[in-house]
């Protein structure tokens, strides 16, 4: 039994607490049975953010007639670029490991961990098969993985999750993806645009299902002009012929169906590539939390208290497996959050208050807060307001369309923001910023100065002007 100070199983964000660890004098034992990095390094964020931006410019060439510029491409080297986003992975995720591996204070142990006991581990497969290792401190950061839906006959088709997508070497004729969140939006924007047609089955009313209603609105409809969209469609059977898989769909649940939708039929969709994109499952499951008092919740997410302490003594969990947001900017800072309650004077708890997320896709989407209709089912008093790309200078010179809708309570403070357009992602940060480091209201972002004519402009102008006092659901007119 080897014996340390602190141990962490995954090598995600769960490295900085380790590295805090470690800052302290602290022996540390990081237990990883894939490549170092985690999900967002390996097959998350970084390689499909790399991947997309290359689709970006292929859009940015295509949309060129738009401004009187004639352009044409002659040639795509899809395998080439897929080679170089992977090729550039590999080594940060290499140098991670060779980092680990010099490293006097960290022991890494290649190799799945599973609990034999309170803060005891055992590491089955790969170099440390066999060890066992016992630590004062244990933190649980081992992730999610692909959620397989129960679909009929899924077991004897070829299909390919987030993970393989992302290494493709060709662009399929025809992608069948099945889940309408995130990933089924940026990587149908991805192949779509590489010259995939696209066909995306999902079982809610929209696309971005998480993402404010009228955002989701305004995206699926974008997304139902470049591509096949069943939404409010539930993929119930697959098969396999000749390299053609089929999938059928049935609509979702029926009580969807209404006036509008009760004439839907099944369909049938087939195509030479199926994606499942639906949704993640926590790796709970395996590391024999039996062995310990670790509990999980209904869907298998690690159940923690407001500072992220198991209900297993000296246990603690962050990132994914937690199941709060499956960001890894919420990793990051829910990492902060455990180095500071291990390693400092008092306890303080995890502050979700402002977590953004963005959509990397065509269009952009990116929000914090809170979305409307959660005020509307809360009873909560509130005014909106929203502006267009297309009514500011900068947003008219690049035919932008798009708009930001902004959510306040009525004494002007920020509720939440919501933006579907160009440069979302980046928008956002400075309503982040005004809910975080601000007072928190309206006048943060009105009253600051912003650059004329740039596109932050779009913000600036949906915080100023008229609200409109929002519905709840109780008022009728």
């Amino acid at each position: 039994m080897q014996e340390f100070d602190f141990l962490v199983i995954g090598s995600g964000s769960g490295l900085d607490v380790a590295n805090a660890a470690v800052n302290r004098g602290q022996s540390v034992a990081v237990v990883e049975k894939g490549p170092l990095g985690g999900t967002c390094l390996n097959r998350g964020c970084i390689p499909s953010k790399m991947l997309l931006y290359h689709a970006d410019v292929l859009e940015t060439i295509e949309r060129a007639d738009e401004f009187g510029i004639d352009a044409e491409v002659t040639n795509v080297s899809f395998a080439d670029i897929v080679h170089e986003v992977n090729g550039e992975v590999e080594e940060d995720s290499a140098s991670i490991q060779q980092g680990l591996r010099s490293s006097p204070r960290h022991e890494l142990f290649e190799g799945e961990g599973r609990f034999i006991d309170d803060r005891t581990i055992e590491i089955s497969g790969g170099e440390g098969d066999g060890a066992r290792l016992r630590a004062e401190t244990v933190l649980i950061a081992a992730g999610t993985r692909p959620s397989i839906p129960p679909i009929d006959g899924i077991e004897s088709v070829d299909y390919v999750t987030s993970t393989e997508a992302l290494q493709l070497s060709e662009p399929p004729e025809h992608m069948i993806i099945v889940g309408g969140g995130y990933i089924a939006a940026e990587l149908g924007y991805f192949f779509g645009t590489f010259g995939s047609d696209v066909t995306i089955i999902g079982r809610r009313p929209t696309l971005l299902p998480d993402s404010d209603e009228e955002i989701g609105e305004a995206f699926t409809d974008r997304y139902a002009d470049r591509y096949e969209v069943a939404t409010g469609y539930e993929a119930t059977a697959v098969s396999e012929s000749g390299g053609t898989v089929t999938v059928e769909a049935r609509p979702f649940p029926p009580a969807w169906q209404d006036q509008e939708n009760e004439n839907l039929e099944e369909i049938s969709v087939s195509g030479d590539e199926l994606l499942i994109a639906a949704g993640r499952t926590p790796n709970t499951d395996t590391l024999n939390l039996d062995a310990t008092g670790v509990e999980t919740d209904a869907r298998g997410f690690v159940e923690t208290d407001e500072y992220l302490r198991t209900t297993a003594d000296g246990v603690w969990a962050l990132g994914d497996i937690v199941g709060e947001y499956l960001l890894k900017h919420n990793a990051n800072h829910e990492a902060q959050a455990v180095a500071r309650n291990l390693f400092g004077d008092e306890l303080q708890p995890v502050d979700y208050s402002a977590m953004p997320f963005a959509v990397f896709a065509s269009p952009e989407v990116a929000g914090v807060g809170a979305r409307e209709g959660e005020l509307r089912t809360a009873d909560r008093q509130y005014a909106t307001r929203t502006y267009r790309y297309e009514d500011i200078a900068r947003g008219s010179a690049m035919k932008a369309e798009g708009f930001v809708k902004v959510l306040i309570d009525l004494d002007g403070t920020i509720l939440g923001c919501h933006i579907i357009g160009p440069q979302a992602s980046d928008l956002i940060q400075e309503v982040v910023v005004a809910m975080t480091a601000g007072s928190g209201t309206v006048q943060d972002v009105r009253e600051s100065v912003h650059i004329h004519p740039a596109l932050s402009e779009v913000v600036q102008r949906a915080f100023s002007g008229q609200f409109t006092r929002g519905e709840d659901e109780h008022s009728h007119h």
